[in-house]
């Protein structure tokens, strides 16, 4: 480990010098690439350097206490300084540990989210809307920017369906975690009775593809354009600005309305659909894998029930790593972060565990 960690510096210190060569600050495209790869390492090199303060203290003090001709307050500080800088050098290593983990290439990504009503018809739809907002409020607090591509609203202001793009710094990373099936228990306004429903929704959180990544051949394409429209059949606008396309070869379909310009739904609606079968494809490699890693978070499996929000207990249940937590209200309100660090640990441990496990 410690070989790689002194590679891994001598480079960072490369790129350090380099970000300061004319050649290379004249050139905008080389500038960010160095910049990003020393933005990535400084993380890790900064830890293995308190990693070498602590072992530099260890051995000072070992040292001294070898040597002997100590009176007795000041051996005792020394021993006190030896076993924190022991401590220190166990519990740095595990998170250099952490720090080397293969990191997922998708993670520095926009992402493209798929919000759909399941089982409970119009409560369902309503709850959509709420993690809708949810998702907006906590896009917000990180200072991401959300884009609706398409939104099949209903009557009473939920959604059948909807999906939006997320553009920011480290937006899959830490919303990867959230594909799944999200249960609600609540009472419904429309019920009289004042009984608790159970409804499901789908969210399907897909990392946006890049143009190199997927070749689309125009040919396999149908594009149709309609009408925008909202709740009740109510006409947005007059023009068919609205753009459907089928990928004729998979028979995936994109829809896109929330642009009165047709151009820019189309353009919304192609990139929505590259990202879908940049998912497919990537599916499809993992099943072919046959050591691949089936860790209980982030399996991304659109048919496990992940978490239940009930509403009379005020709780939110994250079944995947038994995390509970009684601050519904916060959490949609954009409050998010406990939850995605839980799940962001308990990953790491598995694969850290998994990790371990391999070079036994």
């Amino acid at each position: 480990m410690f070989d790689k960690l002194e590679v891994f510096e001598t480079r960072y210190e490369e790129l350090n010098q380099r970000m300061y060569d004319p050649s290379v600050v004249s050139d905008p495209q080389v500038y960010t690439g160095i910049m990003k790869e020393y933005k990535g390492l400084t993380p890790l090199v900064e830890k293995y350097r308190e990693y070498k303060q602590a072992k530099a203290t260890e051995e000072e003090s070992r040292q001294m206490l070898a040597e002997g001709g100590l009176d007795k307050e000041f051996r005792e500080m020394v021993e006190q300084e030896l076993e924190q800088a022991k401590r220190d050098m166990e519990t740095i290593s595990e998170d250099l540990k952490i720090l080397l983990l293969p990191k997922d290439p998708n993670d520095e990504r926009n992402v493209i989210v798929e919000i759909r009503g399941g089982a409970g018809g119009e409560e369902a739809a309503l709850f959509s809307s709420a993690l809708f907002r949810m998702y907006g409020m906590y896009s917000e607090s990180r200072r991401w920017t959300v884009e609706i591509v398409n939104a099949n609203e209903t009557e009473l202001g939920g959604y059948k369906e909807i999906s939006f793009m997320i553009s920011g710094e480290g937006a899959y990373s830490r919303l990867k975690y959230e594909s799944g099936v999200h249960r609600v228990q609540r009472v419904p306004e429309t019920e009289a009775q004042g009984r608790i429903h159970t409804s499901t929704v789908t969210v399907a959180v897909l990392p946006e593809a890049d143009d190199v990544e997927i070749d689309i051949n125009p040919a396999d394409l149908q594009i149709d354009t309609y009408r925008s429209s909202g709740a009740g059949g109510q006409h947005i606008n007059k023009t068919e600005s609205a753009i459907r396309i089928t990928h004729i070869p998979t028979g995936v379909v994109v829809e896109c309305q929330d642009e009165r310009s047709q151009y820019k739904n189309k353009d919304k609606a192609m990139r929505v659909l590259k990202s879908r079968l940049l998912e497919a494809k990537r599916e499809e490699q993992d099943a072919a894998v046959a050591q691949e890693r089936r860790s209980q978070v982030g399996t991304g499996d659109r048919s496990e029930r992940i978490r239940t929000y009930n509403y009379p207990q005020g709780r939110l249940t994250d079944h995947r790593i038994g995390l509970t937590l009684y601050k519904l209200d916060d959490i949609l309100n954009g409050d998010l972060d406990e939850v995605i660090d839980a799940l962001i640990t308990a990953d790491r441990a598995a694969q850290l565990k998994e990790t371990m496990e391999g070079q036994e």
